[in-house]
C-alpha cells in the first residue's frame, strides 16, 4: 500500500474560513492516522481574487490550532513547487501532450457566443453545456480566428457516451454521464490554467493518495478524473465530506452575519484553539460512544473515514461555545491569566508590564471567573464591577437595599472595615461574623446587602474573594454611597 498522503490546498483570497478549517484538520487527521504525510499547497491561479498576505495568514491560523505540515511554501519538500504559480511548467507540458493526442483543442469561441449558445440551450429546455463547435478547426479557420484577434483557450475534448464511476470513500459509489458535462476550458486564453486541471496534474505529481474536501467539489470530480485518465494517472482515493449548515438548516454563506465564521475571529475572541479543533471535528464525524471532548493526538488515533457522515453537518455556535468554557476551566489558571491580560490592557484596565503586586491581584482577579469564561474576551465585561468609580444599581438590586435590615447591616459592615487594616478573604470573614452578632442577622439578610451595595449585582464570585479585590478603601467608599442613598 502507498504511503498515505493528503493535501489542503487554499486559496489565498481571504481569511482561514470554518469549513477550510475543518477540510484541513480532517486531511491532517487522516494523514496522521495512518502514520503518513500532510501537504498544503497554494493555489493561486484566480489571480483576480488573490489577496496579498491572506495565504500566510491563513498558515499561521492552521498553525495556531496545532494543525502542522511535512510539505509546504514554507518548508519546502520533494514535490515543489508548493505553489501553484510557480509550477506553470508542469501543467504547460501536460495540455501540449493533451493537444499533441487529440484529447484537447485550442477553442476561440468568444463570451458573446457562449452566451448565445447558453440562451438557445435553456430556451430549448436543456441543461447548457459547450457544444464543441470548433473541435475540428482548419488551419485556415484558426488562422482567421486569430487575425480577428481571437486568443484561444485550450478547452478538454469530452469522450461522448461514457459513464464516470467515482468510487467515494463517504458517498460510495456515484456516477456521472459525459454527455451532460461539455467540454471544458483547462487553459484560459491568459495562459492560466483552471483548477479542474491545475488540480490534477498537482495532486498526481505530488502523489496524493487521499483527497478530502467539501461535498461541494463532488460535481467537479468527474472533470477531475476524465484528466487523470487522459493523462496515464491513478486517481486518488475521494472522500467528500458534508457541508455545514447554520441553524436554520441552510448551508452556511460566508455572508451569513448571524454565525462567525473565521478562525481569526474566534482567536481574537479568545477561543483556545483545542476547543476549537475538537468541535470542527465533531462537525461531520463522530466517534464511537458518547464521549465529546478530545486532545489531537485521541483524534488522530480514532479518526476513520467511515465514520464520516452523509448528512449534512449543524454548525452550533452554542454548543461551541459551551466547548470552550470546558476547555478553559480545565486549563491551568497561568495560561488564562496570560490570555486575559491583553483584553483587560486594551480595555484600560490594567497597564502592562505589571509588577509583582498587579500580577498577583490580576491572578486571583481571574481565578475567580474561570469557572464562568466562556471565552477570554468575557474578562473584561465579567469583571467590569472591580473598575467602577461608582457603582450602578440594577431594579433588582435597588429592592434588595429597601429591605428592612439593610441599614442596620451595612451601617455595622461599614464601621467594621474603618477599624480593619488588614483587608484579606480571612479578615473578612471574621467581619462577617462580628456584623451578624452586632446585628442577629445571618446568611442572605447579611451577605446579600454588602454584596449589592459593594458590587451592584446580586449574585457572583466569591463574595470575601471580591471584597479584598475591591479594595478597603473602595469598599468603605461604595457602602458610604449606598448608605447615603438609602
Amino acid at each position: 500500500m502507498d504511503r498515505v498522503r493528503t493535501r489542503y490546498a487554499p486559496s489565498p483570497t481571504g481569511h482561514l474560513h470554518i469549513g477550510g478549517a475543518r477540510t484541513a484538520l480532517f486531511s491532517y487527521l487522516h494523514a496522521r492516522h495512518h502514520g503518513g504525510d500532510f501537504i498544503v499547497r497554494i493555489e493561486d491561479t484566480d489571480t483576480e481574487r488573490n489577496v496579498p498576505g491572506a495565504d500566510e495568514k491563513q498558515m499561521t491560523m492552521l498553525k495556531w490550532l496545532g494543525i502542522r505540515w511535512d510539505e509546504s511554501v514554507d518548508i519546502g519538500g520533494p514535490y515543489g513547487p508548493y505553489r501553484c504559480l510557480e509550477r506553470m511548467g508542469f501543467y504547460n507540458r501536460y495540455i501540449e501532450q493533451l493537444l499533441q493526442e487529440g484529447k484537447a483543442y485550442l477553442s476561440y469561441s468568444t463570451q458573446e457566443e457562449r452566451e448565445k449558445e447558453r440562451q438557445e440551450q435553456l430556451a430549448r429546455g436543456e441543461v447548457p453545456k459547450y457544444s464543441g463547435w470548433d473541435r475540428e478547426l482548419t488551419a485556415e479557420q484558426r488562422a482567421r480566428f486569430e487575425a480577428e484577434g481571437r486568443v484561444p483557450s485550450v478547452r478538454f475534448r469530452v469522450p461522448e457516451g461514457k459513464t464516470i464511476v467515482i468510487e467515494d470513500e463517504i458517498r460510495g459509489t456515484v456516477k456521472f454521464d459525459s454527455d451532460g458535462i461539455g467540454d471544458f476550458v483547462i487553459r484560459r486564453p491568459d495562459g492560466r490554467p483552471t483548477y479542474n486541471f491545475a488540480v490534477v496534474v498537482d495532486d498526481a505529481l505530488m502523489k496524493i493518495t487521499h483527497v478530502l474536501r467539501g461535498e461541494e467539489h463532488l460535481s467537479n470530480t468527474p472533470k477531475q478524473i476524465m484528466v487523470y485518465e487522459a493523462l496515464g494517472f491513478k486517481p486518488p482515493v475521494f472522500a467528500h465530506i458534508p457541508l455545514i449548515l447554520n441553524s436554520e438548516g441552510k448551508k452556511m454563506s460566508k455572508r451569513d452575519e448571524t454565525i462567525i465564521q473565521f478562525i481569526d475571529q474566534y482567536k481574537e475572541l479568545g477561543y483556545l484553539p483545542e476547543a476549537i479543533v475538537n468541535f470542527l471535528a465533531l462537525l461531520g464525524w463522530a466517534p464511537e460512544g458518547e464521549e465529546e471532548m478530545f486532545t489531537q493526538q485521541e483524534l488522530i488515533n480514532l479518526f476513520t473515514l467511515d465514520r464520516v457522515s452523509k448528512a449534512p453537518a449543524v454548525f452550533d455556535a452554542g454548543k461551541l461555545k459551551w466547548m470552550n468554557g470546558q476547555y478553559i476551566k480545565k486549563a491551568p489558571l497561568e495560561r488564562i491569566v496570560e490570555l486575559a491580560i491583553p483584553y483587560l490592557e486594551k480595555a484600560g484596565r490594567i497597564q502592562t508590564p505589571l509588577a509583582e503586586e498587579q500580577k498577583d491581584w490580576v491572578t486571583r482577579l481571574v481565578a475567580l471567573y474561570q469557572e464562568q469564561l466562556e471565552y477570554i474576551a468575557q474578562i473584561v465585561e465579567l469583571t467590569d464591577l472591580f473598575f467602577q468609580t461608582e457603582v450602578r444599581y440594577s431594579d433588582q438590586v435597588k429592592e434588595i437595599l429597601r429591605e428592612e435590615q439593610v441599614p442596620a447591616v451595612l451601617e455595622a459592615f461599614s464601621r467594621q472595615v474603618e477599624q480593619q487594616k488588614s483587608f484579606e478573604p480571612d479578615d473578612i470573614k471574621q467581619m462577617f461574623k462580628r456584623v451578624q452578632k452586632d446585628t442577629g442577622y445571618r446568611g442572605k439578610k447579611l451577605f446579600m446587602p454588602v454584596r449589592a451595595a459593594v458590587t451592584g449585582v446580586d449574585h457572583g464570585p466569591d463574595l470575601r474573594e471580591s471584597l479584598a479585590l475591591i479594595g478597603r478603601d473602595q469598599v468603605l467608599k461604595r457602602l458610604r454611597a449606598a448608605i447615603d442613598n438609602l
